[in-house]
């Protein structure tokens, strides 16, 4: 989902990508030194959260999408554009509510931000109606059987004209309201793609059953929305939400080989995005499927004879394939699905080899399986990258209680870097400690006290 540049900024949940690695640079600086969790046993993690590539952005972005570059006939559109663009430097429409232009007529100065894309609807639907009152409304079509996902036509499109299908592109001025009014979203010309989850089920099954210059408004239980969860900040749980929607234009979905390789990493990195949201709501299916969908983007095709730029381009590809083939690891750990994480990982490796990460879930999960002579292997070489993360030393001495039959009189250590160098491999060392039990002179001990009891005993009965 791209955002073309345009008048206000579409609030998309994916704004806070806290698990998986975000792109800011000081971000990917950080995430060098810091490694995955996965599914670390007895609690032990290499970064805290899951997965490894969490690095928390000094400030959130206002923007799920990245925007592409300026349309030339934008540019030279009216002056529309040019004067809301002035609203970035506030994010007051954030929590203002729309207003009927007819009942402030005297107010000599307000807040334009307030201002709906669609001011010839001011409706009474969309200003004062409850949301209870419009899912009942006889007057709207229902768009499922559950008639939890309801729409009203403002302005029906021309005879004949296009309806969208699924996979193809959309273009779609949209506005949505929480049921007091507060606006969450705003967007003036918002790109998606239906059917990959580049927006909501509630905007996908609309669109979907519009026709292309269509107006309409759109009643959307949380259940179509954002559920249980919400979205953070602006949405709470269980929130419905009213959108006023135009469809723009339909086209088929760009193909990636006629894409350069600047707008694949672009659109990869939106999707990289989303399936950080995703995870972030442990929504792992959904973010392991948007993670593939980046890493279908984020390919080159480039042969022999390329330019320096064009390399340059190359390596800042794989330099996102790796940030998504590692989160991707992390939900099919989640998921349980431990073949496809260590195949995932160990393509982590092909194109960096060294990549503690990578390393670190690899070598956890042949110890998983069984195969310890090659985890210990691999969790050596991610232990002298890192020779200070207490994860690996953790996982090592699992590794070694397995290789010794789970005999835990033998213990893990590793010898201080400092006194060895480049030599830190691990070492078993045998315990000193005398097992634990009853000594058998306490035994014997006993015995004899007993038997001059039994002793003493008898002879007093005879006597008496």
């Amino acid at each position: 989902m791209e955002t073309e540049p345009c008048c206000e900024e579409h609030k998309d949940p994916v704004v806070e990508p806290t698990e998986p690695e975000a792109i800011s640079e000081s971000a990917d600086r950080d995430s060098r030194t810091k490694l995955p969790c996965g599914s670390v046993e007895e609690g032990e993690e290499l970064c805290g959260k899951e997965p490894a590539e969490t690095e928390r952005c000094a400030e959130e972005s206002k923007s799920t999408e990245i925007k592409s570059p300026s349309d030339p006939e934008q540019e030279s559109g009216g002056t529309e554009c040019k004067e809301q663009k002035k609203l970035k430097k506030t994010n007051s429409w954030k929590v203002v509510r729309f207003q009927d232009p007819s009942q402030d007529d005297d107010v000599l100065e307000r807040d334009s931000s307030a201002e709906s894309l669609f001011p010839e609807y001011a409706l009474k639907e969309w200003t004062t109606s409850t949301f209870e009152e419009l899912f009942v409304a006889e007057d709207w079509q229902d768009i499922t059987e559950d008639r939890l996902l309801r729409k009203k036509v403002l302005e029906s499109s021309a005879p004949n004209a296009l309806s969208p299908t699924w996979g193809q592109e959309v273009s779609v001025k949209m506005q949505c309201v929480l049921e007091d009014r507060t606006v969450v979203e705003k967007d003036c010309k918002l790109l998606f793609v239906i059917g990959e989850g580049d927006v909501n089920q509630a905007l996908e099954e609309c669109v979907i059953a519009m026709q292309q210059g269509e107006i309409t408004l759109l009643l959307a239980d949380s259940q179509y929305a954002y559920g249980l969860l919400g979205r953070e900040p602006d949405i709470p749980a269980w929130a419905p939400l009213l959108y006023q929607l135009q469809l723009l234009d339909i086209r088929e979905k760009p193909d990636l080989l006629t894409l350069p390789i600047a707008d694949r990493i672009r659109i990869g990195n939106q999707k990289r995005e989303r399936g950080n949201f995703h995870f972030q709501r442990e929504e792992y299916c959904l973010a392991a499927r948007a993670y593939c969908m980046a890493l279908d983007m984020l390919t080159t095709r480039c042969k022999d004879g390329i330019n320096g730029s064009v390399k340059a381009e190359e390596e800042e590809v794989q330099e996102y394939r790796v940030k998504c083939l590692n989160n991707l690891a992390a939900a099919q750990l989640k998921l349980e699905q431990y073949d496809e994480a260590l195949h995932t990982s160990r393509d982590v490796l092909t194109l960096e080899p060294n990549n503690v990460k990578a390393l670190y879930r690899t070598g956890k999960l042949l110890s998983d399986m069984g195969e310890y002579k090659e985890a210990m292997e691999v969790l050596k070489k991610a232990l002298k990258l890192e020779p200070a993360t207490k994860a690996i030393h953790v996982e090592l001495s699992k590794l070694v209680r397995r290789q010794s039959g789970g005999n835990d009189t033998q213990e893990w250590k590793a010898k201080p870097a400092e006194m060895l160098g480049d030599n830190v491999a691990p070492f078993v060392v045998l315990s000193k400690k005398k097992p634990s039990g009853i000594s058998w002179k306490f035994i014997l001990g006993a015995l004899v006290v007993a038997l001059a009891s039994l002793v003493t005993s008898l002879i007093l009965t005879a006597r008496n």
